[in-house]
């Protein structure tokens, strides 16, 4: 049979010079509102987050959609510079 140790009640991992009494109590989330400050997050419904299990997919949809719409306000013209001058053909 093993012996047993006796222990007393304030034996534990942590050394004595820790006073939790001195140190300053946390809040939980403390950084939350920072965190969010730094970024643009939104919350999707489950149906949305079912057609895009991840951001690189909901990402891709939104440019794709920007992309559509600014092409509708502008005529489809991705540009307002010089026109060319049409290529003559020549045969060959």
């Amino acid at each position: 049979m093993k012996k047993k140790t006796s222990k007393t009640e304030d034996d534990d991992d942590l050394s004595p010079e820790y006073d939790f009494s001195k140190m300053k109590l946390v809040g939980r989330g403390i950084y939350a509102e920072r965190y969010r400050s730094g970024t643009n997050l939104v919350l999707l419904d489950r149906d949305v987050r079912k057609a895009f299990p991840d951001d690189k997919m909901v990402n891709e949809a939104l440019r794709m959609i920007a992309r559509i719409a600014k092409e509708q306000t502008t005529g489809g013209r991705k540009s307002r510079g010089r026109k060319q001058a049409p290529r003559s053909r020549t045969a060959a």
